[in-house]
């Protein structure tokens, strides 16, 4: 249920203008083209979770916020100067469909439109929004996603230890779960305690999530290039696959762990992790 309304929201939140509204429509192709939308997905079930059951559209934008910042990530992560990618989400990578300019623009411009989104949402207060503004704004920033792909492209194809692949994995991923995490626990008047162990299943969850994508590297149906990752330092290339299962398996226990205690009735969202998981790994298996 959740998945068809943040579809839907996704296209009534990107309109075009016209079909010479060049940025408007790649926009929409980089929000809307077939994803797994497990971030604003789990930001809606943690939400409910913690026992907010407004039915406001606020929390629903908020989750398509993330999913547009997401989206914009992706678009700069793929253009010629970053990972010059071909295929992403089974699709030619919008660069390649728009050219390198729109791509840029059309980044940027879907980061802008998820912070007007956040302010214009409904239902919700205006403390309630500029704490989600100031959580969002920290996860994109030079201590989220931009930290993150700087590393990434300075320090991945050099020789790295396996804590410092942690590191950047954490900017890289974590820090995006972290803020939906926490936009959820602000609209859900989440107590402090609680909050904090949100992030550390977000933490727990973004390392799970990037091994998971390490390890898939090589499988023709990703839905994006194959072997991007070869002579590039990930925990996989150092340690091998069946360490970084193990890894992985561990990381999901303990997010597991702290999701159970940070959500009495967290029952939804647990199951949800679980089986995106199990799904994944067999494949991988």
């Amino acid at each position: 249920m959740f998945f068809y309304n943040i579809e839907k929201r996704l296209d009534q939140l990107l309109p075009v203008e016209s079909e010479r509204d060049c940025v408007g429509l790649a926009m929409r192709e980089g929000a809307l083209a077939p994803g797994k939308r497990i971030r604003p997905v789990l930001l809606m079930l943690v939400a409910r979770d913690l026992g907010y059951h407004d039915d406001h559209t606020g929390l629903l934008d908020f989750a398509c916020a993330i999913e547009m910042v997401h989206a914009a990530s992706l678009i700069l992560d793929d253009i010629p100067c970053m990972d010059d990618a071909n295929v992403r989400r089974g699709r030619p990578t919008l660069h390649r469909q728009f050219g390198e300019s729109v791509a840029i623009l059309t980044a940027v411009a879907l980061l802008s439109r998820a912070f007007g989104v956040i302010a214009l949402a409904e239902g919700l207060n205006s403390h309630v929004k500029t704490q989600a503004v100031a959580e969002l704004s920290h996860a994109i920033g030079i201590q989220g996603l931009v930290q993150g792909q700087f590393r990434d492209l300075t320090e991945g194809s050099q020789p790295r230890s396996a804590d410092d692949i942690q590191i950047t994995n954490h900017f890289k991923t974590s820090t995006l779960f972290g803020a939906a995490m926490q936009m959820a626990s602000i609209v859900a008047s989440t107590p402090l305690e609680s909050r904090k162990k949100l992030q550390y299943f977000a933490v727990d969850l973004g390392q799970a999530f990037q091994l998971l994508d390490d390890m898939i590297d090589g499988l023709s149906d990703t839905g994006k290039d194959a072997h991007k990752d070869v002579g590039k330092s990930t925990l996989v290339n150092i340690l091998g696959t069946k360490v970084v299962e193990k890894r992985l398996r561990d990381h999901l226990r303990f997010a597991d762990y702290h999701l159970a205690s940070a959500c009495n009735n967290g029952y939804a969202t647990r199951s949800f992790v679980r089986s995106w998981f199990d799904k994944k790994l067999a494949i991988v298996d």
